[in-house]
C-alpha cells in the first residue's frame, strides 16, 4: 500500500480540503463533533450513541468516515472505544462555520421581513 502521505503531496490542496467537507458532510457527523467539541475528555461510543440517536452500525460507519479523515481518533479501553477530535483546530472550523450560518440566516431573516412589508401585487 503507497505511503499516505507522498499521496497527499501529489494532490493539489483544494482537493485536499474538498475531500475533508466530504467527510463533514453529513448531519450525524456533525452532531458528533460537536459533543466531542463540548468537552477535552473523549466520549465514549455509548454515550455518542445516546445523544445522537443513531443505530450502533449506522454511527460505527461515520466515526469510520471521520476517522479516515484524520477528523477525530479512538482509543479502545476494555470493551470500550472512545473518541476526541484529532486536533483542537476543528473546534474553530465549526465555530466558524456556526458564524457564518448566523450571518446568513439573519441576512435572509432581514430579507424575508423586507418582503413581508412589500405591498400584495395583483394580477390583470
Amino acid at each position: 500500500m503507497p505511503d499516505q502521505i507522498a499521496i497527499t503531496r501529489h494532490r493539489p490542496l483544494y482537493e485536499i480540503k474538498a475531500n475533508l467537507f466530504k467527510a463533514l458532510a453529513h448531519p450525524v457527523r456533525i452532531r458528533v463533533l460537536e459533543l466531542l467539541c463540548e468537552t477535552t475528555e473523549p466520549l465514549p461510543v455509548s454515550r455518542l450513541l445516546t445523544e445522537t440517536g443513531q443505530e450502533a452500525t449506522v454511527l460505527s460507519q461515520h466515526l469510520g468516515v471521520l476517522r479516515r479523515h484524520h477528523v477525530v481518533t479512538s482509543r479502545r479501553v476494555g470493551n470500550a472505544v472512545f473518541y476526541q477530535l484529532a486536533d483542537p483546530s476543528i473546534a474553530d472550523l465549526l465555530v466558524t462555520a456556526r458564524s457564518f450560518l448566523n450571518s446568513l440566516l439573519t441576512e435572509r431573516s432581514a430579507d424575508a421581513a423586507a418582503l413581508a412589508d412589500l405591498p400584495p401585487v395583483h394580477r390583470r
